[in-house]
């Protein structure tokens, strides 16, 4: 891999411009993916965020659900974020009928677990690994953590509960990191993917 990985992000709905351009900034050439075929040219993909039932509709529509599980599975390194961590997670608390996940992460989620989108907030977040003191996190309909498998390590909590969470060369926010204009989340996402760890 050259020095400048190509890190894709799913382009099925969400942030998607906000996540190339912080990816840009961390030194990563970054494609927005919608093809099962444009997966086996990436070092890594963001999965932004989104409406998580609506994200598993369009990957299964578009064919995408079972490649990116299996690119997963294979050690891609994905970086999801808000519904791209629901995405991620092995279990839902309350998935809505028929909502698929692509896996990944040994925990369990609640959706909307933050409250709806008229309690949004942002609020600063210490992330391990994330040098430089706290990062700003945009909560919107945030998703958080109940629990972890013995896999997965907690890189964050916020108001006692587990926001960021990373297994292997998978990791996860319930906040936005992309929104703030702090490009350190996605610059640790970078350094997994060139990496490996």
């Amino acid at each position: 891999m050259s020095s400048t990985p190509t890190i894709g992000v799913l382009a099925l709905q969400g942030d998607v411009r906000e996540h190339l351009a912080a990816l840009a900034a961390a030194d990563a050439a970054a494609v927005p993916v919608r093809r099962p075929e444009e997966l086996a040219a990436l070092d890594g993909l963001v999965i932004p965020g989104g409406e998580s039932t609506t994200i598993s509709k369009l990957a299964v529509l578009f064919g995408l659900m079972e490649p990116l599980r299996d690119a997963i599975r294979d050690g891609l390194p994905v970086y999801g974020t808000c519904a791209g961590l629901i995405m991620l997670a092995d279990k839902i608390l309350d998935p809505r009928s028929g909502q698929e996940t692509f896996g990944g992460i040994d925990m369990i989620v609640r959706r909307n677990a933050f409250g709806r989108q008229n309690e949004s907030f942002e609020a600063r977040v210490d992330v391990r690994g994330v040098p430089g003191g706290a990062v700003d996190g945009v909560f919107i309909r945030a998703p958080w953590v109940e629990s972890v498998g013995a896999g997965a390590e907690v890189l964050a909590e916020y108001g006692g509960h587990i926001v960021a969470v990373r297994q292997g060369p998978v990791m996860a926010t319930s906040f936005h990191p992309e929104l703030t204009g702090d490009h350190r989340v996605h610059e640790l996402f970078v350094h997994t993917v060139r990496t490996g760890s």
